[in-house]
């Protein structure tokens, strides 16, 4: 295995870290802390930086900023076009998914950001059959958008 492999290793399992600790936090209290979330994209953007930086590929760093980008303007989107649905947390941590997910290639951000969605809407689907939940019921969206995420990751 070579620095760059090990290295890229290490990241994944750091992320893997912080996107357990985000799916716990918003569980319980649906929210996800600018202390966590904006340290997590700066985070990002540097590694993908440096690898550009180490490895010569500017294409792969280009391609996690505006995957990046577009993630999180769509989840804005959704943020403004709904009271109460996503939140600003959702925006920023779809901001940090996009990069991760990108850096990995845009098949592997699509798959992602539509994991999430099927994801949260089985859990949903399936809180209501039990009637544990209503239409109106508010469910955490981070957990499922990390989920989706990390299960792309692995089937990419």
């Amino acid at each position: 295995m070579v620095l760059h492999d090990v290295a890229v290793l290490i990241a994944h399992l750091v992320a893997a870290g912080v996107g357990l600790w985000l799916i716990v936090i918003d569980a319980r209290t649906h929210r996800l802390p600018n202390r966590i979330v904006l340290p997590a994209l700066a985070a990002v953007i540097a590694l993908v930086g440096v690898e550009a930086l180490a490895t010569g590929d500017g294409e792969r760093m280009l391609r996690a900023l505006l995957g990046g980008l577009a993630l999180g303007a769509f989840y804005a989107i959704l943020h403004l076009a709904s009271k109460q649905g996503m939140g600003g947390g959702d925006v920023k941590l779809a901001a940090v998914i996009g990069v991760v997910l990108a850096w990995h290639g845009w098949q592997t951000l699509l798959l992602g950001a539509a994991a999430a969605f099927l994801l949260g809407s089985l859990f949903a689907i399936a809180l209501i059959l039990l009637r544990r939940a209503s239409r109106t019921t508010r469910i955490a969206f981070g957990p499922w958008m990390i989920l989706g995420a990390a299960s792309a990751i692995l089937l990419s």
